[in-house]
């Protein structure tokens, strides 16, 4: 093997000891809100002594023990720091952690893999925040998000737009020709469908876009690229084939900020989901109130409702608090029209990421 390559290996190995150092990170200071100071000690004491005993040729175990005590240390360092923990839905370098980072810059942000498991961590304690995509502006609706949305006692105190900027990315040693098979979310798969139909290129569903591109990483298929963000190519060390491949350059995701606690503030845009009986006019009646009242509406969706399937759920964002009276009259009015009426809270109107 020639020295160039043999530094490519070494630069690829420190990048993924990095990266794993990245998670490590973020698990102990998920820890902190589990642990009590002797046991953690103890444990921390366990830890040293079975690295001490691995029977590596090339790492001494005095530099184990000490690799792995300053790891600790900063670990513990971190968790004095006290940031909030902000749960995201993916691996690192996925746009909810770039959402996540808009948000909260002073958070510790930590995937989730699933958008349930945000929501529920967020309910128990586990994490401080938690940011999910609730809709995008070529594919619509995340529907897994607003079905969430319809349980969650959680509230909505903050917002971002976040442009989609997806890149096909590939290892170093695949070359871009012969590539047949492209891993990504489904979601960012329909939103370059033009371009994978244009290159006659097969989709390939996966769990997250920064998941695919690290999977591409580690096992390198044959013949294969993720579609993913410029971030993750940094992060996973994969060359970039080609940038702005989704269909719109217009593209962006609307991320929410849920929180345990409502908004503490006042916030100029609020959301609610509400339901009305499955009858002409009743949905048109509720819609008028806001137009009498002045009050603009910037979202409104819709989707059937788990109890009765038959009948709607419909998501609703509009400008205002609900501390002002006239939007305090007008849900006060929808209380008397509605089935079900639930206010996820009035928080600031996010702007675009950068």
């Amino acid at each position: 093997m020639k020295l160039e390559g043999l530094h490519k290996k070494i630069n690829k190995i420190d990048r993924e000891l990095l990266v794993l150092l990245q998670e490590r990170m973020g698990l102990a200071l998920l820890s902190r809100k589990l642990q009590k100071s002797d046991a953690d000690a103890a444990r921390e004491e366990d830890a040293l002594a079975r690295m001490e005993r691995l029977n590596l040729d090339l790492v001494k175990s005095s530099f184990s023990r000490q690799l792995l005590k300053a790891i600790i240390d900063e670990s513990r360092r971190l968790q004095e720091e006290e940031r909030p923990l902000v749960a995201f839905q993916g691996e690192h370098g996925a746009y909810g952690e770039v959402a996540s980072r808009g948000l909260v810059p002073e958070g510790a942000y930590i995937p989730c893999l699933e958008f349930v498991d945000v929501f529920r961590g967020v309910e128990e304690g586990e994490f401080d925040l938690g940011v999910v995509p609730v809709e995008n502006s070529l594919e619509g609706a995340v529907t897994q998000v607003n079905d969430l949305l319809t349980t969650t006692g959680l509230k909505v105190i903050g917002e971002i737009k976040v442009p989609v900027n997806h890149c096909l990315l590939a290892t170093d040693e695949t070359d871009y020709r012969e590539i047949r098979v492209v891993y990504s979310h489904p979601q960012a798969l329909a939103q370059c469908r033009n371009f994978l139909l244009r290159n006659k290129l097969e989709a390939r569903p996966y769990y997250d876009t920064a998941g695919a591109a690290k999977m591409l990483a580690r096992e390198n298929p044959k013949a294969s690229a993720a579609i993913a963000s410029a971030l993750c190519a940094e992060l996973y060390d994969l060359d970039i084939i080609k940038q702005g491949i989704e269909d719109e350059a217009s593209n962006s995701t609307r991320f929410l900020l849920l929180s345990r606690q409502p908004y503490d503030g006042r916030g100029d845009k609020t959301s609610i989901i509400f339901a009305v009986a499955h009858e002409a006019g009743e949905l048109y009646g509720v819609l008028k109130l806001f137009a009498e009242a002045g009050i603009n509406l910037t979202r409104i969706a819709s989707m059937p409702l788990r109890s009765d399937p038959s009948n709607y759920s419909f998501f609703l964002d509009f400008e205002g608090s609900l501390e002002d009276e006239n939007v305090a009259s007008v849900l006060a009015r929808m209380q008397e029209m509605t089935i079900s009426l639930k206010n996820l809270g009035s928080y600031p109107a996010g702007k675009l990421a950068k």
